[in-house]
């Protein structure tokens, strides 16, 4: 028997709160629903944060549901004060409207744009852009009192510091977004992170206030890892969705990487594998962990399904090219790709090829003495080949694509060399 989505999404950890379960559950059992989940364009991308909302409108779609995403054009104007410390600095409408083009593009790698429930975007400045200050008052305004306002949480925690009326009338905005698509679309539930709560019933509220109809909320918890810290942030910096600004070799790297106590639970969250699958995975995992069977199935998975199978091909090539030294067997993008986080020297313009100045000059050894023991010792490889000739002078068939080099010392201290 086919388990429910509703069910499906509760066992895959990925509900943190509804407005009204049993009502939910029996909309969604009764037939198609129209439902819609927001993103805000305060940036070029989506990262990783965004990511199990969009595979959540996926799931839901594939369970014959209707899926319509909002690009905030216009709220990405405002800022969400949600548990945030300080107010977001304000874009401009030009560079706004730029990033919202580039997540409508990505948000259309996921969902399915033809059939019976093909999914939608819309943008929120087609509403927005429109209305003055007073009719928005006027109309929407007056259902809110402060008081209700001032008790979401996302506001509370900024009261101390200070928020702007920009910021607090936010979920003003988000709620008037979700009466906009129940008018125009039959949209009947909003799907968003568990931060997001008092903005979305902020909207149900405002849908029977002006319209009498019944609305529902689904939250996804905030996914962290086993340590409670949250998922996706690596040393401050997003792991992006845009391969630009995050490689897929750099991405297949970060789901290969995932601590063995998170493997199982975010295969059930980021991939489309079965329940079934995953628990078959997981015996195989918990019996030879050393294998790392949770994470490679993760990484391919992941992989697969943001960036397409060739990316994923490529990543894996990259690794097992880099752990083998096999360096000219890889392109100069992927040396790039797989070597991104490495040391880079550039050498001056009259640098004559001398190799013990090299290993000097870009600090891969500390000393001459010690660079000319790494050569003889063969600690040194140019391009993936040991080089033990101290008298060794770099040349022009070393330059891979005539851009760069590759020194490796050692097994794993890697540095580029740019000409």
């Amino acid at each position: 028997m086919t388990m429910k989505i509703f069910d499906e999404l509760k066992e895959r950890g990925l509900i943190f709160q509804t407005t009204d379960e049993t009502a939910l559950r029996a909309a969604l059992d009764k037939g198609s629903v129209s439902f819609y989940t927001g993103y805000d364009p305060t940036a070029d991308s989506l990262h990783l944060g965004h990511l199990v909302p969009i595979l959540n409108m996926r799931r839901l779609q594939l369970a014959g549901h209707k899926p319509v995403a909002l690009v905030g054009g216009a709220t990405g104007m405002i800022g969400d004060p949600s548990f945030k410390d300080s107010e977001r600095s304000l874009q401009t409408t030009e560079t706004v409207a730029e990033w919202s083009n580039s997540i409508k593009a990505q948000l259309s790698r996921f969902l399915d744009f033809n059939g019976e429930n093909s999914a939608i975007v819309v943008n929120n400045y087609d509403w927005f852009a429109e209305m003055n200050v007073l009719e928005f008052l006027r109309d929407v305004g007056k259902h809110f009192t402060i008081n209700y306002m001032m008790s979401k949480e996302s506001v509370k925690k900024r009261i101390e510091t200070g928020i702007s009326y920009t910021e607090f009338a936010y979920q003003i905005l988000q709620g008037y977004d979700f009466y906009e698509l129940n008018e125009r679309y039959g949209v009947s539930l909003q799907v968003g992170g568990s931060d997001q709560w008092g903005n979305m019933v902020a909207g149900t509220d405002l849908i029977r206030k002006k319209s009498g109809n019944d609305t529902h909320v689904i939250t996804v918890p905030l996914i962290t890892d086993s340590t409670g810290k949250k998922f996706g942030k690596s040393e401050g910096n997003a792991v992006w969705l845009d391969a630009d600004k995050t490689s897929p070799y750099e991405f297949y790297q970060f789901w290969l990487n995932i601590a063995d106590a998170d493997a199982v639970k975010f295969m059930k969250i980021f991939t489309f594998l079965t329940l079934d699958e995953i628990d078959e995975i997981a015996k195989a995992f918990e019996s030879a962990p050393h294998e790392r069977l949770a994470q490679k199935t993760l990484a391919k998975e992941v992989v697969t399904l943001v960036h397409g199978a060739t990316a994923y091909a490529q990543a894996v090539n990259i690794s097992e090219q880099l752990f083998a030294g096999n360096i000219k067997e890889l392109s100069v993008k992927d040396i790039k790709a797989g070597l991104s986080d490495v040391p880079n020297f550039t050498v001056a313009a009259d640098f004559d090829g001398n190799l013990v100045n090299l290993l000097v000059d870009a600090k891969i050894s500390p000393s001459r003495r010690q660079a000319r023991e790494d050569i003889t010792n063969g600690a040194i490889y140019i391009n993936g080949d040991r080089q033990t000739e101290l008298d060794y002078i770099l040349n022009a068939s070393d330059k891979l694509e005539n851009e760069l080099t590759v020194i490796r010392r050692g097994k794993k201290k890697y540095t580029i060399i740019n000409y």
